[in-house]
């Protein structure tokens, strides 16, 4: 006897055997019972859900001369027993994939005009019909807005979106769901009873998962598996079979996060990698795996897993140990992974990164091994700065003003500033959002300070510790850059061309160049006062606001020239520069 494949010998020829699609047909069915047909369709979703086969089975419906009182065909009258055979005349199939051209519309339009034979309707189904030329949807758009009454129309496609809006106007459109994973496993049970196959259930799972919604993808692969079991449909020769990565590395490797153990999370990945697997492939897997788990953390959401019972119940386990936190942010950095894999030159790196920082997502932050450079650039910032003997650029306005320490006594400080201090015990300094500044936009625009906010302005700082020019310049600089990620980029960068010096200990000096940006400052000035003071620690230093004289203006630099003036005046920058190989193209 010839071999049938599955997908064809288990094809449905009635409404009731259709799977997954049970509303759909409902409606089909009941149009039949009550006559009223209309005189075009459009059956559109994904591939391998039954579109084709219910535009057969409805063309068989509706030329049935004895149809039952639920609006399904007989099967016994002589239109049902062609349609069976493949010889009836009334049913018309067109693959628009190949005969997409003006002059296969026409003959098709020409077929219409001869009505039927035997039976009610000459039914033409047009499979794929998005992939009409344009000339020939234009063509057939007359015929399918007044066709003759013995006519109806069934069209397919997979591609909705790519319909005319002119031909969607004039047909009942038909929405074809995904098959769920338990409607593909009902199916499959049923075909492998029929065919005296056994099976495990968690291999017709995996089979169910590897077709994503498509029944016709599911029974290809079910007969693919029977081959190569023999018969006996098992859990891991199915894994063997289709190359699919086992399930329990997604868990093994979620656990190995929880504990913050790296090194087992490498050696996970080596194996998997050995075994032939994409990193990119173990990286959308595990964040699907994530997912589950997120969803089976709440009973409610827990349906949203389309798994078997079993595997459900195991996700439901492992979600009890899963902070809802942790897993959030272990999506967030596989997503970016699987969004940065195709560009990634580096694509193992990429991939052993992210499983590095999924797992130290719990760790400690005292731990001594942190999960962001941050703090490590920072000392080492530091320990640089500290390697050096640095004397800062020269002031804006080119004068030399003396500065008094804390004692009252006077320090060259224009001509040489200490080495910031290198002790660690001065705190790093934090983020702090635009608050922090006690102003917004729309105040600096307006010159003026809103009496509710200049109430809620913090208190300057109650500490009194001293403070050089470097500190203060790299304070103020770092005040720029927070305004910058504030959106306050135009007073950011003018405040940038301003470099403060210290006039009397603890007086801080501003030069401006114009009366406009002078008033700006002087409407901020308090604001400014106590965030130089929060970050210097020093309560008591002022800020004094005043025009440069002619003398002290200075030339406005390019970038490069900028550059080129700091490595000649200060030898830290020069150092990192030489370090860093900086260069300014």
């Amino acid at each position: 006897m010839e071999y049938i494949v599955s997908a064809r010998k288990y094809r449905p020829s009635s409404f009731d055997a259709v799977v997954g699609q049970q509303a759909l047909t409902t409606t089909l069915k009941n149009a039949v019972a009550s006559g009223k047909l209309a005189h075009a369709y459009l059956f559109c979703g994904p591939r391998g859900v039954g579109k084709t086969t219910c535009a057969r089975i409805f063309a068989k419906v509706i030329n049935c001369t004895n149809p039952t009182s639920d609006g399904d065909a007989c099967g016994e009258c002589e239109s049902c027993k062609a349609f069976a055979e493949q010889r009836s005349l009334n049913i018309f199939e067109l693959d628009a994939a190949s005969n997409n051209g003006v002059e296969h519309i026409k003959n098709l339009m020409e077929q219409t005009r001869v009505p039927p034979q035997v039976g009610k309707y000459k039914v033409f189904i047009i499979d794929e019909v998005h992939m009409l030329s344009s000339s020939a949807f234009n063509a057939f758009l007359k015929t399918l807005e007044e066709p003759p009454a013995h006519v109806v129309f069934i069209l397919a496609t997979t591609e909705k979106h790519k319909i005319l809006p002119t031909i969607l106007s004039r047909c009942q459109v038909y929405d074809f769901e995904r098959m769920t994973v338990p409607n593909i496993i009902a199916h499959l049970k049923h075909v492998a009873d029929d065919q005296g196959i056994t099976y495990e259930e968690e291999a017709l799972n995996l089979i169910a998962e590897k077709a994503d919604g498509g029944m016709r993808d599911a029974l290809s692969i079910f007969d693919q598996a029977a081959s190569f079991c023999q018969g006996n449909i098992t859990y891991a020769k199915v894994l063997e079979d289709l190359n699919v990565l086992d399930v329990d590395n997604y868990f093994k490797a979620l656990d190995l996060a929880l504990e913050c153990k790296v090194t087992e999370e490498m050696l996970l990945l080596n194996g998997v990698m050995e075994k032939g697997f994409d990193g990119g492939h173990f990286i959308t897997g595990l964040a699907s795996h994530v997912r589950n788990v997120l969803m089976a953390a709440d009973a409610s959401t827990l349906k949203l897993i389309e798994t078997s019972d079993a595997l459900r119940q195991r996700y439901a386990e492992q979600a009890k140990k899963c902070p809802v936190k942790f897993l959030y942010s272990a999506l967030k950095i596989l997503n970016e992974c699987d969004v940065k894999y195709r560009q990634s030159s580096n694509k193992r790196l990429l991939v052993e990164l992210t499983l590095i920082e999924v797992a130290q997502i719990q760790q400690p932050d005292d731990d001594g091994v942190g999960r962001g450079p941050k703090k490590k650039l920072k000392s080492l910032f530091k320990n640089i700065m500290a390697a050096v003997q640095s004397n800062p650029a020269p002031q804006v306005a080119g004068t030399v003003r003396p500065v008094m320490s804390g004692t009252g006594q006077k320090s060259q400080a224009s001509q040489s500033v200490a080495t910031p201090k290198a002790d660690a015990a001065k705190p790093s300094v934090p983020k702090v959002s635009l608050s922090g500044l006690g102003m917004s936009f729309a105040t600096i625009l307006n010159g003026k300070q809103d009496q509710k906010k200049e109430a809620a302005v913090e208190k300057k700082t109650t500490e009194v510790e001293d403070f050089t020019l470097a500190d203060l310049r790299l304070q103020w600089l770092s005040m720029c850059n927070r305004m910058e990620k504030a959106n306050m980029g135009g007073m950011a960068k003018r405040l940038k061309n301003i470099v403060p010096s210290i006039a009397v200990y603890p007086n801080i000096e501003l030069v401006v160049e114009n009366e406009m940006l002078k008033n700006e400052l002087n409407d901020i000035k308090k604001r400014l006062e106590v965030t130089m003071a929060k970050y210097l620690h020093n309560g008591n230093l002022t800020l004094s606001i005043r025009l440069a004289e002619q003398t002290e203006k200075r030339k406005i630099l390019t970038p490069k020239e900028n550059f080129e003036e700091m490595l000649e005046n200060s030898k830290a920058f020069k150092y990192l520069a030489e370090k860093l190989k900086l260069e300014l193209q």
